[in-house]
């Protein structure tokens, strides 16, 4: 698989978005349309507005797709990752909070699917640095063989820390996200010891997990990413860096760092 032509898709549908994820349906095994739109409007899949058609004719004239087919095959090949489908859609243009915290591209990873979504104003860096984390998350899955129903807190913030740390190394530090750098070391030791350290074994479909791992309801805003890019970016401070490591390493490996960094950072 590489790169689906959802121009296409998007060309004849545009405003017709839950007929276009009729598409998606065999890829979605226990949803239909309006289920599989609902999920990928939470990371950021567009709405139909007055200005989304602007915002898919201003992808094709940058050749969106055409850079991403690229961007992915180098990445394919470089990290010797799994052959998926990926799929392009405009991101939704209101405010709102994407699975990287930014307003002009978000994204959604699956073991065997990934999904981007794009404003046309999103520079091709950017659009570099979405792919690296969204693909590496795909790669982690895939090696970590584990259910979703089993994946914990402890799991959700290392691998999205992981994704992250991703593209420290291979897009440079201007392009990480701004949760990496919203709270202070001791911001992050406070925030461990008051609500994750005792809440690390929650299941992904607990309540605490999600409220934990983006915040909100009086919990810090993306509380868990940015813990999670604390933790790793400390193990790397001693440990050497392998991409392909991190696809296998488990995640409890990466809680040493954060035994150790209370231990060196006590009240």
């Amino acid at each position: 698989m590489s790169v689906i032509r959802t121009d296409r898709w998007l060309e004849e549908d545009i405003d017709h978005p839950v007929k276009i994820c009729e598409k998606l349906e065999p890829n979605f095994k226990g949803h239909d349309a309006v289920g599989i739109y609902r999920i990928l409007t939470k990371f950021g899949m567009y709405k139909p507005t007055k200005g989304t058609r602007g915002v898919y004719e201003g992808l094709k004239e940058k050749d969106t797709w055409e850079c991403v087919e690229k961007i992915y095959q180098n990445y394919k090949k470089k990290w010797d990752g799994p052959n998926i489908p990926i799929y392009i859609f405009p991101t939704y243009q209101s405010s709102g909070l994407f699975s990287r915290g930014e307003r002009l591209k978000g994204g959604v990873s699956f073991p065997d699917k990934l999904f981007l979504f794009l404003s046309d104003k999103v520079a091709p860096q950017d659009v570099e640095s979405l792919f690296v984390h969204e693909y590496h998350h795909v790669c982690r899955l895939n090696m970590q063989n584990k259910s979703f129903e089993d994946y914990t807190l402890l799991d959700s913030i290392i691998i999205e820390g992981l994704a992250e740390y991703a593209v420290l190394v291979n897009c440079g530090r201007q392009y990480l996200a701004n949760w990496c750098t919203m709270y202070s070391e001791s911001d992050i030791q406070y925030f461990m010891e008051k609500y994750l350290k005792d809440n690390l074994g929650k299941k992904k479909m607990e309540r605490e997990h999600d409220e934990l791992l983006y915040g909100g309801g009086g919990i810090p805003n993306m509380l868990g990413y940015s813990a999670g890019y604390k933790i790793v970016e400390r193990y790397y401070q001693t440990n050497s860096y392998s991409t392909k490591l991190s696809f296998t390493t488990p995640s409890k490996k990466y809680i040493v760092e954060l035994i150790e960094f209370s231990r060196e950072n006590p009240d």
